[in-house]
């Protein structure tokens, strides 16, 4: 008698998600049953939550990530492709785990990364939970990226993808062996054309809809409107973080609204006037002093990072020539990595890289091969 194997498939209602799911499921259909697919939705955050406050819009825009239409659309997809379908409510560990921690960086003077903690503790960990609570052994995502297990190594090893205009490893870096080994990725090897063909031939009715750009719970893009409605939605105030902006010579050139409005390398928005262009080099949460100066100096042959996790390694323990990745559309540049006290390492780059940034990720490649990873501090 064959085993039944179940797949969870995490339908976000977009077209690689539900394309995932097209294809298991015509699979499992092949294989006489030998595999089963389900689809298991998160819903993360109520899109109509703070709509109308402090700017924010009054209706979510339109496909967005996470909304409900998106969960309207995966429903559907489930149902034409006639598996069982969930929807599994995850408001209170997303505001937990992903929307205070952003929160609170943007405060202190970093520039986080949602995406990044969505995965580590929502997409790839509470969902391997519902997936094994409903009898499912591994989970699928639209990621496009590549999990493969090294035998010679006896570690899963993540890859780039085909399709690199779409890579997301930079995204993944902090998902551990453990999750690794129980994680698809069917899109890895293939390219978004060629997704949306596939999602034409298995008949889905949303093969053309758009990828959503903008991050789910900050409708129309501004932080800083985001910030003040959900503080003022929580009891809580602004914090006074005003202070001087500061010429990298130690001239003070004015004085500014709160350190979160500003992320280093920003040009606009520094409302001084000066005879050449003024970038934002550094941010002192502790002056809340803003440190400005020109494009040149935002130039730095080093990073430090903390927070590590490794994967295709067990650890960093001596140097190592990688490619670092500073920010999504960042393209890797040549460094040595080395090992810096406790969960810390260095970066030293070849050539000077411009406006790495704290509380950003940095990402360590050996070719195609994520290392791994931590944040910049």
């Amino acid at each position: 008698m064959q085993q039944q194997h179940t797949i969870a498939v995490a339908m976000s209602g977009g077209v690689d998600s539900s394309t995932v799911a097209a294809i298991l499921a015509h699979k499992g259909a092949r294989l006489d049953q030998g595999t089963s697919v389900v689809g298991l939705t998160l819903q993360l955050w109520d899109q109509t939550r703070l709509a109308g406050k402090h700017g924010i819009p009054d209706a979510p825009k339109a496909g967005r990530c996470c909304s409900l239409d998106d969960v309207y659309d995966a429903r559907r997809v489930a149902e034409h492709l006639g598996i069982p379908y969930y929807v599994v409510n995850q408001q209170e560990r997303f505001e937990q785990d992903v929307v205070r921690p952003f929160v609170s960086e943007y405060l202190a003077g970093r520039t986080p990364i949602p995406c990044s903690l969505c995965n580590n503790h929502l997409k790839f960990d509470q969902l391997l939970k519902t997936a094994r609570s409903i009898g499912a052994d591994s989970i699928a995502t639209g990621h496009y990226a590549v999990n493969e297990y090294d035998p010679a190594r006896k570690r899963w090893i993540l890859k780039r993808p085909a399709d690199l205009a779409k890579d997301q490893t930079y995204f993944l870096f902090g998902l551990t062996q453990a999750q690794l080994a129980h994680t698809l990725f069917p899109l890895g090897h293939m390219t978004k054309p060629e997704v949306r063909e596939v999602a034409r031939q298995k008949g889905l009715a949303l093969a053309e809809k758009p990828d959503s750009q903008e991050i789910c719970f900050i409708p129309g893009g501004s932080y800083q409107n985001f910030l003040t409605a959900y503080l003022e939605e929580q009891g809580e105030t602004m914090p006074d973080t005003t202070g001087e902006l500061v010429a990298s010579s130690g001239e003070v050139l004015g004085h500014h609204e709160g350190i979160s409005n500003f992320t280093v390398g920003q040009r606009k928005g520094l409302k001084v006037s000066s005879p050449s262009p003024l970038y934002v080099l550094n941010i002192d949460p502790t002056s809340h002093r803003v440190i400005v100066g020109a494009d040149a100096e935002l130039l730095t042959v080093t990073l430090r990072a903390n927070r590590l996790n490794w994967i295709s390694i067990p650890e960093l323990t001596t140097p190592m020539r990688v490619l670092a990745k500073i920010r999504h559309r960042h393209e890797p540049a040549w460094a040595t990595l080395k090992p810096a006290g406790s969960d810390e390492v260095v970066a030293t780059f070849d050539q000077a890289q411009r406006a790495v940034t704290p509380g950003q990720s940095a990402v360590f490649y050996d070719g195609d091969e994520v290392i791994g990873g931590g944040w910049i501090i």
